[in-house]
């Protein structure tokens, strides 16, 4: 077995995710919107910059994109409007479930021996 197999049940769900009429989003984006559905917040820019070591910019870009597709979505903190957070939507929450049905039905599959 090479080392690199372990990357061939995650590209047959790449591969998945490109199949279907989905949004292609960059790796950027996926930790991003992963990040925010996975993990407790509160999620704002400057957080996420910093547990990523990129810029703020770099994770605004993303945000843009991810923004735009109803994926989350940016609100000011009520107790200090400098602060702008990001906040899931439930059209956000059925992509990431969705992702995640496919990944454990290519886990499933791959367990089984098939698939691959």
């Amino acid at each position: 077995m090479q080392s690199t197999d372990i990357l061939l049940p995650w590209r047959d769900i790449m591969v998945d995710s490109v199949r279907r009429d989905v949004p292609d989003l960059s790796m950027r984006q996926w930790a991003i919107l992963l990040s925010v559905y996975l993990t407790p917040g509160p999620h704002t820019v400057r957080k996420m910059s910093a547990d990523f070591v990129i810029p703020k910019p770099a994770i605004s870009r993303a945000l843009d994109a991810l923004s735009i597709l109803g994926f989350i979505q940016r609100v000011r903190d009520p107790n200090d409007k400098r602060i702008v957070l990001v906040r899931k939507t439930a059209d956000g929450a059925l992509f990431v479930d969705e992702f995640a049905r496919r990944v454990e039905e290519r886990t499933r599959l791959s367990d089984l021996g098939g698939g691959f």
